[in-house]
């Protein structure tokens, strides 16, 4: 939020790159909604120079997140997602793979095996990110960073299905520590908020 009803707001867009930029009365009463963070939206940005701070002019083409406002799971995962882009794309850098794998990720929460698939996508985008590794042939545990860490029985798999609350999070933290080792800590970034409390929900 910046003055009373402006919004300062950052969107990965169709063109597949992350830019910022204002809306003017965005935090109205009547327009704050369509800024619930995941919601897909259509937009027209002008900016009179390169490096300076652009405006957006927006139109909301599909909610999101208010789709699970009433579970708590999907909702922190949304944010989770959103967090885990946020700093580790860097903006007006095309990937038009990471925006359609993340779209497609956003549609399967309606699934039963919703929390697999999310744990699928964050490890095609740490692959998307530069650290390739093909889990299926690895030694385990496998070295990263002269460090070993076990690769979890939810990613050896050939197929999806359910899994145990233990199950998925030994892979939410095999996958965080991917993300530490290879891109979170070499940045001088801090690991999302959002990202530790979905993991804590799998005790």
């Amino acid at each position: 939020k910046i003055k009373d009803n402006d919004l300062y707001i950052k969107i990965l867009s169709s063109k597949n790159e992350v830019n910022s930029g204002i809306v003017y009365g965005g935090n109205s009463r009547k327009q704050k909604k369509n800024y619930q963070i995941g919601n897909k939206i259509s937009l027209s940005y002008k900016s009179k120079g390169e490096n300076r701070i652009g405006y957006f002019n927006i139109e909301l083409v599909k909610p999101v997140s208010p789709l699970f406002f009433d579970d708590k799971k999907k909702s922190i995962c949304i944010l989770a997602a959103i967090s885990i882009l946020k700093i580790l794309l860097p903006e007006r850098q095309i990937n038009k793979i990471i925006y359609n794998s993340f779209e497609k990720m956003l549609n399967n929460l309606k699934s039963d095996n919703w929390i697999n698939l999310y744990i699928h996508w964050e490890l095609a985008l740490i692959k998307q990110l530069g650290f390739e590794i093909n889990l299926l042939n690895a030694n385990n545990p496998i070295k990263i960073n002269n460090k070993l860490f076990t690769i979890p029985n939810l990613l050896l798999k050939n197929n999806i299905d359910k899994n145990s609350n233990n199950e998925i999070r030994d892979a939410l933290i095999f996958n965080k520590n991917l993300l530490m080792e290879n891109l979170i800590t070499p940045n001088r970034l801090k690991f999302p908020l959002f990202r530790n409390i979905l993991e804590s929900y799998y005790i």
